[in-house]
């Protein structure tokens, strides 16, 4: 774990969310390319903390925090982190799964479109990003976000092989 932390510079980050998982509230999942660390991402099993994503989609789990190494981008490790979210989901039973991005983020909404994402309808939403302080405390600074959903095929229903496929992804625990 502490690669990566080291990686992607949030020591307090991987902490919270690998307490999260020890308390079965969600899964971390953690990607390596040609043995480094290069993505990560954590699916949220809680209810949302954003009111409207709460009242309007109960119950749906939320992929969040997806993040890819710079120099390890365009080579599939999105890709293959949201497939394995996704399939943990399905094996699970669930059929449906939600997530925010940024208005800003274009790249990132190319990509949730690309994987059959869709605009839930209901408008932007205000999230909060948590930026951990110098001093050990944390900001709350808000960001207007998309919100897309996505439904789940059946578990019985093999996902479409992909080139991603090869990119190595697994969730801790």
């Amino acid at each position: 774990m502490e690669s990566f932390a080291a990686t992607f510079g949030d020591h307090g980050y991987f902490t919270d969310r690998l307490a999260r998982q020890q308390n079965g509230r969600g899964v971390l999942f953690l990607a390596w390319l040609d043995y480094r660390p290069a993505g990560t991402v954590y699916l949220w099993l809680e209810e949302a903390e954003e009111r409207p994503i709460r009242e309007q989609l109960p119950g749906v789990a939320l992929l969040t925090h997806l993040q890819v190494h710079d120099e390890l981008r365009n080579r599939g490790v999105g890709q293959a982190l949201v497939a394995a979210v996704e399939r943990r989901l399905a094996e699970a039973g669930r059929d449906r799964v939600a997530l925010a991005v940024l208005t800003d983020n274009l790249d990132a909404a190319r990509l949730y479109h690309r994987l059959g994402y869709r605009d839930w309808s209901h408008g932007e939403v205000i999230c909060y990003a948590q930026r951990r302080l110098s001093g050990g405390g944390i900001l709350e600074e808000p960001e207007r976000c998309h919100v897309l959903t996505k439904d789940l095929p059946s578990p019985s229903a093999p996902p479409p092989r992909t080139e991603s496929s090869a990119v190595g992804a697994s969730s801790q625990g």
